[in-house]
């Protein structure tokens, strides 16, 4: 009887042990996004198979877990790194700019106490996760492309494949930006933090891919007049990559249409990318390869989860005229708002003079802030 007792203690103990294996390991593909924090990093990748990490000259404390293929990507591409990097502070100021009116305004945490940059909200899968995941792919792709055609990267260099036929006014020429060898980079490098068969490493890559795609579909052409006095004589045009505001308020759409889903137990788990998502609720459609999927509800961010790491809207600024998102009465979650009044100094009255200064005045002035209680 002892010895039955003692059995099924140790079954208890390590189906607990893995179940917080399990929990804790939910947003581990976001690691290597503390690469953000590098500062000017040099591609010297340290490590190994139990401790993968980065050092770098400004920050050389900071460790970032890489998978070996993402060691490996850095090291055969001399300067990607710091083009990862700038992807990432170009996805973080995104993600604020885009939800800064919001109950979730993208909060960052600091990187010296190991968390990860957008804090716990990643260990949930629910759609302002699924955003993290899509921007924070599309910036590895868009910086990666961008820095080929600007010498950043030894290993590619401008792109001049794919541009068809020239128009009846124009002829191809300059130097394309390098989508192609930016979302395969993209895709090498952030889906290889992917790993496991559960619904959500599955929800990780879809949104991966949406954010990619975002990227590559989005190009445009653009083009420059060369002739004497400002003449249109010769026009040549290039592909370049959409600004990346535009690509932040595209998936800022899909994240306000983002579907909640089911992984379709009838998909291929053998190969990566071969699996079948289908709408939670079954009148819905199927979401497209743009469109951000979750899995989990999101909490509703009014009041502080420590186990979630949301802070709460208490002291939140908020407009009080109006009845959106950013509106008292939605901000504030119901709770009323307090109405300060403050005195600030701010430049005004500045004036060009000949050459070449501008000169203003200091003036005082007072602006009315509503903070929710």
């Amino acid at each position: 009887m002892r010895r039955c007792v003692a059995v099924l203690f140790i079954i208890i103990l390590a189906t607990e042990s893995s179940l917080q294996r399990r929990s804790k390991g939910r947003g581990r593909g976001s690691k290597w996004w503390n690469i953000v924090h590098a500062g000017q990093p040099t591609n010297l990748v340290v490590g190994n198979h139990y401790s993968n990490s980065i050092r770098t000259n400004d920050y050389p404390t900071i460790n970032v877990p890489l998978r070996r293929k993402q060691r490996r990507l850095l090291h055969t591409n001399p300067g990607s790194l710091l083009a990862i990097a700038k992807g990432m502070k170009l996805a973080i100021a995104e993600c604020k700019q885009q939800f800064r009116d919001r109950r979730w305004n993208c909060p960052t945490t600091d990187h010296m106490l190991g968390k990860s940059v957008f804090g716990k909200i990643v260990q949930r899968g629910c759609r302002e996760t699924a955003f993290v995941y899509a921007l924070t792919s599309a910036g590895v792709a868009h910086s990666v492309a961008r820095a080929c055609s600007e010498g950043i990267i030894e290993t590619c260099t401008c792109d001049y494949r794919n541009r068809g036929p020239s128009g009846t006014d124009w002829d191809w020429g300059g130097c394309s930006d390098n989508m192609e060898f930016g979302y395969n980079f993209a895709r090498m490098f952030v889906d290889a933090a992917e790993r496991g068969r559960d619904p959500r490493f599955i929800m990780n890559l879809h949104n991966n891919e949406a954010g990619r795609v975002h990227v590559s579909t989005d190009m445009r052409r653009e083009c420059k007049c060369h002739g004497m006095s400002g003449s249109c004589t010769v026009k040549t045009c290039w592909i370049r990559l959409p600004t990346f505001r535009d690509i932040g308020n595209n998936l800022k759409d899909r994240f306000d249409g983002a579907s909640r889903v089911l992984v379709n137990n009838q998909g291929n788990y053998k190969r990566k990318y071969r699996f079948h998502l289908k709408p939670y609720n079954p009148n819905h459609k199927t979401p497209s390869v743009k469109d951000l999927v979750y899995i989990e509800t999101s909490p509703d961010f009014c009041v502080p989860n420590l186990k979630l790491g949301v802070i709460g809207t208490k002291n939140r600024q908020c407009n009080d005229t109006s009845i959106g998102v950013d509106g008292c009465d939605l901000m504030c979650c119901g709770r009323g708002y307090k109405t300060d009044v403050r005195e600030e100094f701010e430049r005004c009255n500045c004036t060009f003079h000949w050459c070449c200064e501008v000169k203003c005045k200091i003036c005082k002035v007072k602006k009315t802030l509503h903070i929710c209680l």
